[in-house]
């Protein structure tokens, strides 16, 4: 009886250690993992307004993404010159489009962040804890003088204190070290972190183990565990944040792609196919091998230098209408930003595409709501259906010879009723214009970035069928 107990039992142990490695081996020698992709005026969004229309959605989404590219042209202007002591914080502004959930600490909580292609570090609302004696210390390290009203009450708060696995960082170490602005009076390493309305966020730079549930359709449900990962346990947040927090998507070295990349065998990668506005479904975010765009036409581009790390940018040499091709000021920068609604180009490009636009298009002019956008057409009279067919494609001509087509539904958005209005413009910081490509014009596309290569990747595809029945 005691020979078969114990056999019982190192198979019991056995098991056990086969499922760990299992765990383990999906995670960093599997396909990847995917999550949730939410749009911010999702049904499955807690910011979702019933009370808005379609089109009042669509109108203020156009207003977020002029602040939005405001706040990126204030980042760059930033960079050109950085404060007193060299360190340039400003990485993005408040206004956001997504968010994905992530499970932070043992045991997880559940924390709906803003997901964010335009900044790195990811920081998350903390309750005082198990380190709250410096936590607290910490409110106060960096307050700046004349500081906005601190934020109201988070939804969701991370208490330390119930966490088996929580740190904090100590100074001296890389990830410190990558901070735009950090300080260690006591060996902790604090943060302040600030945004391009003034807003900011501050507290220790801690380490936690985040899982993600991997709930691909088909796929089956996994959770994916990755441990130590760096983050910004934020006390004090003054202006008026919203969400649980923020994971950076940027391309620096805090930002939650570079580190599953430094930690596991996933490689620094990670693609979205965003859904269309007008289908009532969430997107997808895919990490690792999962990431790959093998979508029959996907064009490639190389990233190139950015003055901000965070932003993915690309070359853009041309923007042809039909047979008419629009050559790019030297030296055209874009980036590529999933946080921006619209697209801003180059007064250059945009004057002479609003110009041809309106020769190519038979539709009677509309005037824009609020003067936000260059062109509008009064499509009243017209059936459902028939627009598509009366807008030309748009193609963006990049750096490496890729080019990539815009359908109406990238280039084009019904911002009332028969209006329809081109979901491109020139940026308003004249002094400082960044050119972006919005969210918009990648409806309906697989973009990959792949930071080991340096590369960027579009590919038509339909992405509402590609995020799986699970997220309609």
């Amino acid at each position: 009886m005691l020979g078969t107990t114990a056999s019982r039992a190192l198979l019991l142990v056995g098991v056990v250690l086969t499922a760990h490695m299992f765990l383990c081996t999906a995670y960093v020698g599997g396909d990847g993992f995917s999550v949730e992709f939410i749009h911010r005026d999702s049904v499955k969004s807690p910011y979702h307004d019933p009370s808005l229309t379609t089109h009042a959605r669509v109108l203020k989404a156009a207003r977020r993404s002029s602040s939005r590219a405001a706040a990126l042209s204030r980042s760059y202007a930033r960079a050109d010159a950085p404060s007193a002591d060299g360190a340039v914080s400003e990485l993005t502004s408040r206004p956001f489009e997504y968010l994905m959930a992530v499970n932070v600490g043992t045991p997880p909580t559940r924390m709906l962040a803003i997901a964010d292609t335009g900044s790195d570090l990811i920081w998350l609302n903390c309750s005082n804890g198990a380190g709250a004696p410096v936590l607290a210390a910490a409110r106060h390290a960096h307050a700046p003088a004349s500081a906005p009203a601190s934020a109201p009450p988070p939804g969701v708060q991370f208490n330390s204190s119930s966490s088996t696995t929580f740190g904090l960082v100590s100074c001296g170490t890389g990830a410190c070290r990558a901070l735009p602005d950090a300080s260690c009076p006591d060996s902790k390493c604090r943060y302040l972190y600030s945004y391009g309305d003034g807003s900011q966020t501050s507290g220790l730079l801690s380490t936690e183990t985040f899982t993600f549930a991997d709930d691909q359709g088909t796929r089956g449900d996994r959770e994916m565990r990755v441990a130590n990962v760096n983050f910004g346990c934020s006390t004090t947040m003054t202006g008026s944040f919203i969400g649980d927090g923020l994971v950076g998507l940027g391309g620096g070295d805090l930002s939650l792609v570079n580190q599953l990349g430094a930690d596991t065998s996933l490689g620094r990668r990670f693609s979205y196919c965003l859904v269309p506005y007008s289908i009532n479904a969430s997107s997808v975010l895919n990490f690792g091998p999962r990431a790959t765009v093998t979508e029959p036409g996907a064009a490639t581009t190389p990233l190139i230098p950015s003055e901000v790390k965070a932003y993915y940018t690309v070359d853009l040499q041309s923007v042809k209408i039909g047979n008419k091709t629009l050559a790019a000021p030297q030296q055209s920068p874009v980036i590529v930003d999933s946080g921006t609604t619209l697209t801003y180009l180059a007064n250059e490009l945009v004057d002479p595409l609003v110009e041809e636009l309106t020769r190519r298009v038979k539709l009677p002019p509309a005037k824009s709501p609020e003067d936000l956008l260059p062109l509008c057409f009064d499509v009243s009279g017209v059936r459902k259906g028939h627009v598509a067919a009366m807008i030309p494609d748009v193609t963006l001509g990049l750096g490496g010879g890729a080019t990539v087509t815009l359908k109406v539904e990238n280039t084009f958005l019904e911002v009332q009723e028969g209006t329809l209005c081109l979901a491109v413009a020139a940026p308003s910081d004249q002094f400082h214009p960044v050119s972006i490509i919005g969210n918009i014009a990648q409806q309906n596309m697989h973009v990959g970035y792949d930071l080991d290569k340096g590369t960027v990747t579009f590919a038509a595809a339909d992405c509402a069928k590609s995020s799986g029945s699970l997220y309609i």
